[in-house]
């Protein structure tokens, strides 16, 4: 009898009860947030983007992330010359000015 009175109380719980009556019971609201990205999953794999060569020297001796002049951050691993350049690196290229000691 008491696996019957339990399989009660669970029963009623998952009645609604009156308004006005004590609430009884616990729920639980599932709620999800909406993933908003600028770009389309993936879009920045798909160039070569610029960044300092000597931050791409250290990062291959230490696995440290780089960060492109778009702002991508990952650690560089494919061959650059295999894709196109990031657009938004070269706008940002094309408006630096040379630098003072010579060099790129």
């Amino acid at each position: 009898m008491r696996l019957t009175s339990q399989l009660d109380l669970v029963n009623s719980l998952d009645e609604p009860t009156a308004p006005g009556a004590p609430a009884g019971g616990t729920s639980v609201l599932e709620r999800t947030e909406p993933v908003t990205s600028p770009v389309e999953p993936g879009d920045h794999e798909r160039f070569s983007h610029y960044v300092r060569k000597e931050k791409i020297l250290e990062s291959a001796l230490s696995g440290e992330p780089v960060v492109a002049l778009c702002g991508k951050v990952w650690v560089p691993g494919r061959d650059p010359k295999k894709f196109p350049v990031c657009p938004t690196c070269q706008e940002i290229y094309e408006g630096l000015r040379p630098p003072a000691d010579g060099e790129d």
